[in-house]
């Protein structure tokens, strides 16, 4: 988590509140530490469109740990992983099929 909040320059009570929210999500690793994927922060900030990807995941029925899964899961249709297109400002395809999932 103090990584996390170095790359965003904020305290980690801030990164543990974005979690809460939805904003960013965490998986806990097998020492039992909060850990949020490196590609969920991009230049400073949460990667663009990730917040609004999480709230189309979560309405259709993902938790958190199936989000992070899917956003990591290659993708041939895409090509490369969910969070690599949103990180390459691609975010209406990935919402195009985050929404489908819900259906």
């Amino acid at each position: 988590m103090p990584d996390v909040a170095e790359a965003l320059g904020v305290p980690v009570n801030r990164v543990r509140q974005l979690i809460r929210e939805g904003t960013l999500l965490a998986r806990r690793g097998d020492d039992g530490v909060l850990r949020v994927p490196a590609d969920f922060i991009q230049d400073g900030a949460v990667t663009k469109g990730l917040p609004g990807t999480l709230t189309l995941l979560a309405d259709a029925g993902y938790s958190p740990d199936e989000a992070i899964d899917w956003l990591l899961r290659e993708d041939p249709s895409l090509p490369g992983t969910p969070i690599q297109a949103l990180r390459a400002n691609r975010g209406k395809e990935v919402n195009r099929r985050a929404q489908a999932l819900g259906f």
